[in-house]
């Protein structure tokens, strides 16, 4: 791409001259290395990265954006579905150099830069047996997963990842750095609580941390035929667990891993993979409890193991490169009719790894009010994700058909909304579905902050008054 788009060459060299990372362009030889993302199914080509190293490089990325007029997106250190870190043409603001993690065990509290992923802050945490209420897979980046909400394996416990955050650093579309807690600038500490990157770019969160070392988890599989079973079970005995229980649903096919017995890779399953997070033996005996009320799993895999480790259990199934299409929905009950589109579903999974995954987002989670953060589904009990992966691009169709038509399926009996980090590019339609109420205090922050949408780059809320004009 033309140096041109890029500006004058002065407002190009005073980028160059404050700035201590890497700027990659078109013409650098890391370049198409660089833009690449973890959903191979994404090719877009920035005019400029801009590999940050700290704040000062933040503010400087933003800067010259608004200099030279250039669209912005930010890359964290993990992955999104959409891959919306990348824009065409325009400037993409990379943090995923930026791996500051400082845990505070006596507060029990870390601060994380905006470029970790989950597995880096537990393997921090881990050292002094706490952990952050994160995801379920330790190469999520954590500053797209807080900004989104953030569930997993710890939230019937402790709630959504936002639910720990004490106050973030944040830069905003003008170029000054903030920062937001309950004290300062709280409107937007709220917009950032499941907003998104609508609001600013965040270089540094600081989270509450709890005591957890090891866990009784694992998967257990058992064969197609028995979905009904098992989901009708599950249905009944999950909402009334205790907290420290916690359980997702899964459709998928074994997969190919040297952990799974070799005769079942590829056969289509029903699985739940467990975590109680309190003591041992009590995971052990709740286990046993549940092993008694339901029929043997095809796999049983579960027992004690380091926290860690089964955030990163099945890291090594899905590494960068793969294709991948989401879609995402919640839901607050599970009727006999969606169960029977989990087993038709379940029955015709593409080839690969392709899943559907039903977490639950109740307990600790939903004891906040809708209105409390801007994450608003607080009474949904799941939060569902299909996800069609497929390791070659001549998969991307059947993937994308597949889980397509088994959301169109499901999404009646959903409440509407889906979690914004399960989304692809769906439209401003899904986006005010996801937000319902809060929609409209979030386009005025979003005025307040970033009136000219410079941040758009994301499941994107408009300004307030962009959005008057857009309606007129």
């Amino acid at each position: 791409m033309a140096e041109q788009t890029l500006g004058k060459p002065e407002e190009l060299s005073r980028l160059r001259v404050a700035f201590r990372g890497e700027l990659i362009d078109p013409g650098h030889p890391a370049y198409d290395t660089e833009r690449r993302v973890y959903n191979a199914m994404i090719d877009r080509r920035p005019a400029l990265i801009a590999q940050c190293r700290d704040a000062a490089d933040v503010i400087a990325a933003v800067q010259y954006a608004r200099s030279v007029d250039l669209p912005v997106s930010i890359r964290g250190g993990g992955h999104n579905g959409a891959g919306l870190a990348l824009c065409d043409g325009g400037l993409t603001i990379d943090l995923s150099r930026m791996k500051g993690i400082r845990v505070d065990p006596w507060n029990r509290q870390v601060r994380v830069d905006g470029g970790c992923t989950q597995g880096e802050v537990d393997h921090a945490t881990h050292a002094f047996g706490l952990a952050v209420p994160a995801g379920t897979v330790a190469n999520t980046g954590i500053g797209g997963l807080t900004l989104g909400g953030g569930h997993g394996y710890l939230v019937r416990r402790w709630g959504l990842t936002i639910d720990n955050l004490i106050e973030a650093d944040v830069v905003l579309a003008n170029g000054e750095m903030v920062r937001a807690s309950e004290q300062e600038n709280a409107d937007l500490f709220w917009a950032i609580r499941g907003g998104g990157g609508n609001f600013g770019v965040v270089t540094s969160f600081l989270f509450r941390a709890h005591p957890v070392s090891t866990v009784v988890a694992g998967p257990m599989l058992w064969p197609l035929e028995q979905t009904t079973d098992i989901l009708h079970w599950y249905r009944e005995y999950h909402p009334s667990a205790p907290d420290t229980m916690y359980g997702f649903p899964a459709m998928l096919r074994v997969p190919p891993a040297p952990f799974f017995p070799t005769e079942h890779h590829g056969r289509p399953v029903c699985g739940i993979v467990w975590c109680y997070s309190g003591a041992v033996e009590d995971g052990m005996r709740l286990m046993d409890e549940i092993r008694r009320m339901l029929p043997k799993p095809l796999i049983d895999m579960v027992g004690p193991m380091p926290f860690p480790a089964l955030q990163s259990m099945f890291d090594p199934l899905i590494p960068p490169g793969l294709q991948w299409y989401w879609k995402g929905d919640f839901f607050d009950h599970l009727p006999d009719e969606a169960i029977a589109i989990h087993q038709r579903f379940g029955a015709i999974i593409p080839g690969g790894i392709s899943t559907m995954h039903l977490y639950p987002v109740d307990g600790a989670a939903s004891r906040v009010p809708s209105n409390a953060t801007a994450f608003s589904y607080r009474e949904a009990r799941w939060s569902m994700v299909i996800a069609g992966i497929h390791p070659e691009p001549s998969g991307a169709g059947e993937i994308r058909s597949w889980a397509q038509s088994y959301w169109e399926e499901l999404h009646p009996y959903s409440l509407g909304g889906a979690y914004v980090n399960f989304m692809m590019e769906e439209g401003t339609e899904r986006v005010q579905a996801t937000y319902r109420g809060n929609y409209e205090r979030l386009q005025s922050i979003k005025a307040k902050y970033d009136p000219g949408n410079l941040f758009r780059f994301n499941q994107n809320i408009a300004p307030a008054t962009q959005a008057a004009t857009a309606e007129h």
